[in-house]
């Protein structure tokens, strides 16, 4: 059995961010490994996703029997749960030579104005993991915050890897052609009450010309019906496109075209999505909550509230200071910052450490 081994068992959402993290880090890290001759890691991985890393000998494939064995935990020195709240953790009983390193992606239940028995509950899980763990990756200072500010990690060891990037490929072919008519803003993810979508509205309401186009997973029927009232009530729902998930394909399409990207969520742990509009050089307008700021850095405009005046002043002040200057070189400059190759060297770092 492999010595490391990467829970990939999140690969079951594959319109998701921890999709392409566990995707992205598990080719990276072997990449660096095969390179200098050393042992792969291998990834545990769901049976839809048995060939994502280039077939068998890199992945063990999830069984239901697992449930009750997991033979895969003989002679494996370091597991990595990708997320705080993996299903999979060694129990140290049985696997005691076995070290797990946690990746911690936000505590976000803090921030989404959850019931407090419902933050208490997230908290103690994240603790649990935590307490279970021998090392603790953070996937931005805003998160190490959260976690020292929340959380007991005693004397364990506790780092901050940023995210990489997906790359989306900017020249392929969408699988067919977008339906949009004007100028538009585009916003990727989860479509509910946490990314906070409906608060765009305003600005099709400011901005006539303009129509907003959402793609991802409609994840919460209720917030999707309130935002389409939203717009009817608006006069604006002509101009509002929620598409559902989309290919890589129609997603390059959408940020090689859009005339901005928009972001407005209330709560994230890093943003993937706004580093992947990043590299096409477009504008952002992000919400100032949780990390994004410390993603976009300089780079992105800030929504501080979002009351509809102050979001137009911001967009339109926004798209002056990006048509007057070299903002988009700017923009992909600091997407180059957020390099899988250089955060798999160090996620490789931490587990020899453990060895």
């Amino acid at each position: 059995m492999a010595s490391i081994i990467l829970d990939c068992d999140l690969m079951r959402f594959p319109h998701s961010g921890l999709y392409h993290y566990c995707l992205n880090i598990g080719l990276a890290v072997n990449k660096q490994l095969e390179a200098v001759g050393k042992e792969p890691m291998k990834m545990y991985v769901p049976p839809a996703e048995k060939d994502a890393f280039g077939g068998g000998s890199h992945t063990i494939v999830e069984k239901k029997w697992h449930k009750l064995w997991k033979p895969f935990l003989h002679g494996c020195k370091v597991w990595h749960a990708p997320f705080q709240s993996g299903r999979v953790i060694p129990d140290k009983r049985k696997h005691p030579d076995t070290k797990v390193v946690l990746t911690i992606h936000d505590l976000n239940p803090l921030h989404e104005g959850k019931s407090p028995e419902e933050q208490r509950r997230s908290i103690s899980h994240t603790q649990s993991l935590i307490d279970r763990s021998d090392a603790i990756v953070c996937i931005s200072e805003f998160t190490k915050g959260d976690v020292l500010k929340n959380c007991k990690v005693g004397n364990k060891p506790l780092y901050v890897i940023h995210n990489g990037t997906h790359r989306v490929e900017s020249d392929t072919i969408p699988f067919q052609q977008p339906l949009v008519s004007r100028p538009f803003l585009f916003g990727m993810g989860y479509v509910n009450t946490k990314k906070n979508y409906h608060s765009l509205l305003p600005l099709l309401h400011h901005n006539p010309e303009l129509e907003l186009v959402v793609a991802g997973r409609l994840d919460e029927p209720d917030y999707i019906t309130k935002m389409q009232q939203l717009a009817s009530d608006m006069g604006v729902s002509d101009r509002l496109r929620l598409t559902g998930p989309v290919s890589e394909a129609d997603k390059a399409w959408y940020l090689r075209n859009c005339l901005a990207f928009v972001h407005p969520s209330l709560a994230e742990g890093f943003g993937a999505p706004v580093v992947e509009a990043m590299i096409f050089g477009k504008p952002l307008f992000l919400s100032n909550r949780t990390s994004l700021p410390e993603i976009g850095g300089d780079v992105a405009f800030y929504f501080s509230s979002f009351d509809g005046e102050h979001m137009q002043q911001v967009f339109a002040s926004g798209m002056q200071r990006y048509q007057s200057t070299d903002l988009s070189a700017a923009l992909i400059k600091r997407a180059s910052q957020f390099d899988w190759d250089k955060n798999a060297a160090q996620y490789i770092q931490v587990y020899q450490s453990l060895l």
